[in-house]
């Protein structure tokens, strides 16, 4: 009896070192990153990050995903199989194990975190693979480029991403498994070349961050550049550093608002008070809600918000020579490729914080000769009254705590000397 007290009393002591090593150990990344890439052969500019998708003939092969903060779930183009063994996937193509219809991950996609869209049809278990007697479980996906509504398969999933410490990006490699969609390849023709997916980052427990675990905090940092040089995409807790200050902390730059839950979406809304131009207010309705998106290229306004917007930045701008409305934009003008000079617009929020929105990202050089205000009319009865679209996010850094349900955000980075196309993607070995 003393003898197996003794082993247990061991057994305990062992078990507690090694749970105190653990628990001791802290990695040498404090976050995942990935390039951030800005498209502009589609019908409206898009943004896309370049993801690790299956290790094939010693090297892993890499696929560009549509950055989508709405999105409920990741879809991509890929085939399901239900015995993956090599040799058995065809030539250039990927091959994922698919989800049953039976699995509870199939019910819970199609009840509570589908997309919801009038257009798509209902979803069945019809589909079957030939010589098995399972159903796989189609899902209904919408295309961000075009909004047709199409069916993908659930699938078991693998991503492979690279470890950072915020200043430099290490040769050490973090998986994630999540479930996504595999959708035909020709669902995929509307997009950017070279682009075959959508890289869901919402709140949706399918959506790519609920499936990046400890170390790392529930936190993504997002910088769209305005340059064809890639920007970066961080997952985890800072630091982040950008060239040339290489000492800072982006985070100093920022500053932060509530993020705001709506009931009927997965994406990220803030609150916006008013709209400040030259110290003149623009009223935004209480009941207004505010979403960011990815996908929508410029900040629409509900046509009462809008018509104030434009009102007064007319009339701080009336020394500026007015040129022909180019579509969508309702105020342009006559200008060189050098630029003009307007006011900032300033988004007012909570706690007397404000988003500056400098001219870089309020004016949109159109032709060599016209530059037009980069804010769209939504009509009348817009909802969300206001969309902030990527125009303005370029080079301004956002950080999505989703812990403690903030935005981070710096307003623009050229005013500090950097931008979103100056993080260091050269591998380094891990310290």
């Amino acid at each position: 009896m003393f003898m197996l007290i003794q082993l247990v009393v061991i057994v305990l002591a062992f078990v507690s070192h090694e749970h105190e090593a653990m628990a001791a150990y802290v990695p040498p990344y404090t976050s995942v990153v990935v390039p951030v890439n800005k498209h502009t052969d589609a019908a409206k500019p898009l943004y896309s990050v370049q993801i690790m998708t299956a290790y094939v003939n010693m090297q892993y092969l890499h696929a560009n995903f549509l950055i989508d903060i709405d999105a409920p779930f990741i879809w991509h183009d890929c085939i399901v199989q239900w015995n993956i063994y090599p040799g058995s996937c065809p030539p250039n193509t990927l091959c994922t194990s698919p989800v049953s219809c039976e699995e509870y991950q199939c019910t819970d996609v199609r009840a509570s975190y589908g997309y919801k869209n009038p257009s798509c049809a209902p979803e069945t278990n019809s589909s079957t693979l030939p010589g098995w007697g399972f159903c796989t479980c189609p899902v209904n996906v919408v295309n961000p480029v075009t909004g047709s509504c199409s069916q993908a398969l659930l699938n078991y999933d693998d991503f492979t991403v690279n470890t950072s410490d915020g200043r430099n990006v290490f040769n050490g490699l973090y998986g994630a498994y999540p479930n996504a969609a595999c959708a035909p390849s020709s669902t995929f023709a509307s997009f950017p070349a070279n682009v075959s997916g959508v890289m869901a980052f919402s709140t949706s427990p399918y959506a790519f961050p609920a499936y990046l675990y400890q170390p790392l905090k529930k936190t993504f940092a997002l910088c769209l550049p305005s340059k064809p040089a890639p920007g970066v995409l961080f997952y985890g807790t800072g630091p982040y550093y950008l060239f040339p200050q290489s000492n800072v902390d982006v985070r100093s730059y920022l500053s932060y608002t509530p993020l705001v839950k709506h009931p009927d979406s997965f994406g990220y809304f803030i609150s916006v008070n008013s709209i400040v131009i030259k110290k003149r207010s623009i009223n935004v309705p209480t009941d207004a809600s505010t979403r960011l998106s990815t996908i929508d290229p410029y900040t629409t306004l509900r046509t009462d918000i809008y018509n104030g917007v434009v009102r007064r930045f007319s009339m701080v701008t009336k020394r500026l020579r007015p040129a022909k409305p180019v579509a969508p934009f309702g105020l342009c003008y006559s200008t060189s490729t050098t630029g003009l000079k307007v006011p900032d617009i300033d988004f007012s929020l909570p706690d007397g914080k404000k988003w500056t929105v400098s001219s870089t990202n309020s004016i949109k050089q159109v032709t060599s000769e016209v530059a037009c205000l980069a804010f769209v009319d939504g009509g009348a009865t817009s909802e969300p009254a206001i969309v902030i679209g990527t125009f303005q996010f370029e080079d301004n850094f956002l950080e999505f705590d989703l812990e403690n349900s903030t935005l981070g955000f710096s307003s623009s980075l050229l005013r500090k000397q950097t931008s979103c196309a100056n993080f260091n993607f050269t591998l380094t070995n891990s310290p």
